[in-house]
């Protein structure tokens, strides 16, 4: 097979060299309803990686994603407890979910991991809609079976913030509070 990137031949969809010069991931961060969220890419940088989740490759390129930024985070993160990360709507709609993905890699010490925990009743997609068009058709989360005092969410884009605040929202009925969020890429980085 060939790099997406470079078209040299590889064994993975983006080739070792490729994802050291081109996938370093950064730490970006931005509050919303005063919760810190960390992202690791620019949207324009990898714009095209992200548009691949919904065909079968996007599933290969999140994972590289995700181990070139989520879990080298996990791999760092102390903490002084361990503590829940919850996908955002992690239901598999094209055979996986790539929420479900970037969770997954979170896996360590400090982090654990939880699936199918947070879903949107509402079966709306975001993608390329504006705030007002977010804002008049909310996901109506529903949390399913959790018993904790805090958490991690995870997405994979934040753009306004609709979604996230969404789930914090979610999260802050049930007494959960959102200690921050992380997202792949944050599309108000230029």
């Amino acid at each position: 097979m060939r790099c997406i990137l470079c078209e040299s031949l590889s064994f993975a969809h983006i080739c070792k060299s490729c994802q050291k010069n081109f996938l370093k991931p950064q730490i970006y961060k931005r509050k919303i309803q005063n919760t810190q969220v960390i992202s690791f890419y620019k949207y324009n940088d990898i714009k095209n990686l992200l548009h691949t989740k919904h065909t079968d490759a996007g599933y290969y390129i999140y994972n590289i994603l995700a181990k070139n930024s989520f879990r080298k985070f996990a791999e760092e993160f102390e903490f002084s407890y361990p503590l829940y990360s919850i996908a955002i709507d992690d239901n598999s709609k094209s055979g996986y979910s790539h929420t479900a993905i970037l969770n997954n890699q979170l896996k360590s010490t400090n982090i654990k991991p939880l699936f199918n925990k947070l879903q949107a009743k509402n079966d709306v997609s975001y993608s390329g809609k504006s705030k007002e068009y977010r804002l008049a058709n909310p996901r109506n989360f529903e949390l399913k079976n959790i018993t904790m005092q805090e958490a991690i969410l995870v997405d994979d884009i934040i753009t306004t913030g609709s979604t996230l605040t969404q789930a914090i929202n979610a999260l802050k009925q049930k007494d959960i509070n959102t200690v921050f969020c992380l997202t792949l890429a944050d599309s108000s980085l230029k």
